[in-house]
């Protein structure tokens, strides 16, 4: 499994401690430096069941300039949301863990991490 973590992040390193506890297998990804394509983006979306908006901080400052908050959520703008995701990878959601069953979980609560533990 990977997870995709910003190191400042709380619930990054709540995430981290609780694959720890558990002995898990996993590499880490920190995704402001390795910054994910859109490709990247659209096969982790794939995995969660989600939309481009669905993973996206719409409270950071960056997020404000952009005006995403207006912006329409919707087949016609996908590919937009997926673009300022990867030109902006601290717009996405963390931690995000990809599951070795293909799956993936925004892992930002215990319940959450442990659900990508047991696949």
């Amino acid at each position: 499994m990977e997870i995709w973590i910003n190191p400042a992040c709380s619930k990054c390193r709540s995430a981290l401690s609780l694959l720890d506890a558990e002995g898990a297998e996993y590499t880490v990804r920190r995704y402001l430096e390795d910054v994910p394509g859109e490709d990247e983006i659209r096969a982790v979306l794939e995995r969660l069941g989600l939309e481009p908006w669905d993973i996206t901080r719409t409270r950071e400052a960056v997020a404000t300039e952009l005006g995403i908050k207006e912006w329409a959520r919707d087949a016609g703008t996908r590919d937009r949301w997926i673009a300022a995701l990867a030109s902006h990878p601290g717009l996405i959601q963390r931690p995000i863990i990809t599951a070795d069953d293909g799956t993936a979980v925004v892992g930002r609560t215990e319940e959450a991490v442990r659900d990508a533990l047991s696949r």
